[in-house]
């Protein structure tokens, strides 16, 4: 009888534990809390929606047949591609998990016909898009979404504010620097309160297919904004690097809690000064200097050794060490250089964490490089738009300015049109390639809390990735203009000899429009696959002689003859090129913005009842004098 009783009490007490831990804290009430549908339709809605829903189905499969919580699908069906990815944070069990892509999938669907769309819940976060940059690149943008999301709760501690406070951020200290370091980048964590009599609960996870430096960056901007949350009793961060939240009320199970004790044990000894200390008198004064000397001298070191993963304010921008940057340059070796500039050279580097990157290193003998670095630092590190080249970091150490910027293997667009790889580019890719191009100028114009006027638009400054999607690059000469100006009257003219508007290079009158000029011109380079300082008849260059042929009605004749095209695709070609010769139009009110360019492009027409004229003022001599010495 007291074995059965034995018995009897162990299976209550399995029952009883069992049932405890079986109680779920998960809120699998799925409501969108930030949520962005594109603005640009794709060519055919009917087919990437197919193409869209298509791969949406896949990728449920995938997260159910695999049992994941992370996934990626694609349908490439004629030629409207679509990308997707679902990311559940990983204290959810895959049921639901698929229930809050569900509940995603079917808020997306819902958007106006755009070729991408993101929707963020507490507990995933759905995306597709028509490209596949944001696989590998987390902050590739289609049309420039909000992509950063911060939320503080409306209930404050109700006591002991200080202890609170502290205590919750310092361990959001802990969850920040412990998340990067753990192999799936993936934290959930409890930590009580006595004197407040509560408990608080975090997560954070990074994107799956980032790396640490990221990771890291990511983590330090949502430490920063969530610290600011407090004395608030939750708060969550997002980025579609990483997401963090907190919060007093448990929201994953206690089996879902991660061991981070060693980790922390490891970067206590890794950041701190070991000494130990020997309970004697003997040898004090002598233990006490050596001390003081060991102390110094770390502190020096760890002043000095600043790393990639110091983080300064812009935007995530990462501070490098300048020795760092020599060593993954080969110390800045001819073999390494991608191409140079007026302001420098560009070297292919390899960071210790084995990322490919390019360091552009600037000429840091003279004021105007000083400026033009901190300027391009500035403009780029606001940026997020998959038709810009991203700032990764940057480092100044005495005269040595440097920019770490993502690598872009294929290079720069006329090594397509008249360098080594000249006639590889179809007419669908040239086409991409222009269409991209004006939607980064409409971007940097129209988009941001401010207008960004790049004043060197060129065919060498636009990189193209691995699908030969454009990106615009060398922000150094860029200007910021107030939305209530018209213009900027610049003292000194900075540009390209065959890109610059006359009003800029003869007057220093400088505005959007000057951006717009060259963008034609690059059109026509595309097209033609010719110099824009290039003499094609006589003594005109590809410009005036485009404007001489469309009067004749003869600019089908500058296409370039390595292009295949069929009558669709002349006819096509030749209104673009009606809309390059309208960007070139002076007046300057003549010419349209880059938003309309972008519509046009799109309608493939101009916009309204607009006529032709070909501008009395080339000027390419005089452009030829001002440009020397600049």
């Amino acid at each position: 009888m007291p074995f059965m009783v034995l018995v009897l009490l162990l299976w209550l007490t399995l029952t009883n534990t069992g049932s405890s831990e079986s109680i779920n804290h998960v809120n699998t009430t799925n409501i969108p809390i930030q949520l962005f549908c594109g603005r640009n339709a794709p060519s055919n809605p009917l087919n990437f929606n197919e193409n869209r829903d298509s791969s949406f189905n896949q990728l449920r499969l995938n997260l159910l047949s695999n049992r994941v919580l992370y996934g990626t699908s694609q349908d490439l069906t004629g030629g409207d591609s679509v990308f997707t990815l679902a990311r559940c944070w990983n204290y959810l069990s895959v049921d639901e998990c698929v229930a809050c892509f569900d509940a995603a999938v079917s808020v997306l669907v819902s958007c106006p016909d755009g070729n991408g769309a993101y929707v963020l819940f507490d507990n995933c976060f759905v995306r597709y898009e028509s490209f596949v940059d944001f696989y590998t690149n987390p902050h590739a943008e289609q049309d420039a979404g909000a992509t950063q999301f911060i939320s503080c709760g409306n209930q404050s501690a109700s006591q002991l504010e200080l202890t609170y406070n502290q205590t919750v951020s310092a361990f959001l200290l802990e969850i920040r620097d412990v998340t990067p370091k753990i192999s799936n980048f993936y934290v959930a964590s409890a930590k009580e309160i006595t004197n407040a009599n509560a408990t608080v609960y975090a997560v954070a996870q990074c994107v799956e297919s980032t790396n640490q430096t990221i990771c890291e960056t990511c983590m330090n901007i949502a430490y920063k904004k969530l610290d600011n949350c407090l004395p608030s009793t939750e708060g969550r961060f997002f980025d579609m690097a990483c997401f963090v939240r907190y919060s007093e009320t448990q929201f994953f199970n206690d089996n879902k809690i991660t061991d981070i004790t060693n980790v922390l044990k490891d970067n206590v000894i890794g950041n701190s000064v070991k000494v130990t200390i020997v309970a004697s008198v003997i040898g004090g004064v002598a233990l006490l200097l050596s001390i003081l000397i060991s102390c110094l001298l770390y502190r020096q070191r760890k002043k000095s050794k600043k790393t990639e993963q110091d983080v300064d304010d812009l935007e995530g921008a990462i501070r490098y060490n300048y020795k760092d940057l020599k060593l993954a340059t080969d110390n800045f070796s001819e073999g390494n250089i991608l191409g140079k500039g007026g302001f420098g050279e560009v070297y292919k580097a390899i960071l210790g964490n084995k990322n490919i990157v390019a360091v552009k290193k600037l000429h840091g003998v003279h004021a105007r490089a000083k400026t033009e670095f901190e300027n391009e630092v500035k403009l780029i590190s606001i940026i997020r738009h998959r038709n810009l080249l991203r700032l990764l970091g940057w480092s100044s150490e005495g005269s040595n300015l440097l920019l770490v910027l993502e690598y872009i293997p294929n290079g720069s667009l006329d090594k397509f049109l008249w360098g080594a790889r000249k006639g590889t580019l179809d007419w669908t890719q040239r086409y991409e390639i222009i269409v991209g191009i004006a939607k980064g100028l409409a971007h940097l114009h129209d988009e941001l809390h401010v207008k960004i006027v790049h004043r060197d638009i060129k065919s060498s400054n636009i990189l193209l990735s691995d699908d030969f999607k454009p990106k615009i690059a060398d922000f150094g000469l860029a200007r910021l203009q107030r939305e209530d100006q018209t213009h900027i009257s610049t003292t000194g003219y900075a540009g390209t000899f065959g890109y610059t508007a006359p009003e800029y290079a003869l007057l220093g009158v400088l505005s959007d429009k000057v951006d717009t000029y060259s963008f034609g011109v690059v059109i026509l380079e595309t097209i033609s696959g010719r110099r824009s300082t290039e003499v094609v008849s006589g003594t005109d260059l590809l410009l005036e002689n485009t404007w001489k042929l469309y009067e004749k009605k003869m600019h089908l004749n500058i296409i370039d003859e390595m292009l295949d095209l069929n009558q669709d695709e002349q006819e096509q070609v030749m209104k673009i090129i009606e809309i390059a010769l309208l960007c070139t139009e002076s007046p300057v009110s003549n010419r349209p913005t880059m938003s309309e360019v972008v519509l046009m492009l799109r309608e493939g027409q101009l916009l309204g009842n607009r006529e032709l004229t070909r501008p009395t003022n080339f000027v390419h001599n005089q452009d030829r004098r001002i440009h020397i010495g600049t």
